[in-house]
C-alpha cells in the first residue's frame, strides 16, 4: 500500500533499505551482495557489503554495527519488506 510519507527533518531520521545481489562474488570474504541504506534527509547512501546467503541475526549484526551505532535508531524504515528485515 503506498502511503504518503512526510519528509524527514533530520538526518538518519528515516531510511530507505533495499539488496543489490546477483554479484560475483569478491573481496577477501566474498562478498555477492550489498545492503544499501539511504538516508532520505541527506541522500546519503551506504552500501554494506554482506552475502545473499546472511541470516536474518547477521544482518541485524551489521545494521546495529554500522546504522545504529553511528547513526542512531532511525524512526522509520521504508523496505520491501524482504523476510530479514521483518522477522
Amino acid at each position: 500500500m503506498l502511503q504518503h510519507l512526510e519528509e524527514p527533518k533530520h538526518p538518519w531520521e528515516t531510511i530507505n533499505m533495499d539488496w543489490v545481489t546477483g554479484l560475483v562474488p569478491g573481496g577477501k570474504e566474498n562478498f555477492n551482495a550489498f545492503l544499501v541504506i539511504v538516508d532520505r534527509y541527506s541522500k546519503t547512501v551506504r552500501f554494506l557489503p554482506c552475502h545473499k546467503e546472511d541470516t536474518t541475526m547477521n544482518i541485524s549484526l551489521l545494521f546495529w554495527n554500522n546504522i545504529i551505532s553511528t547513526c542512531g535508531v532511525p524512526t522509520i524504515i521504508i523496505s520491501d519488506r524482504d523476510p530479514k528485515f521483518t522477522s
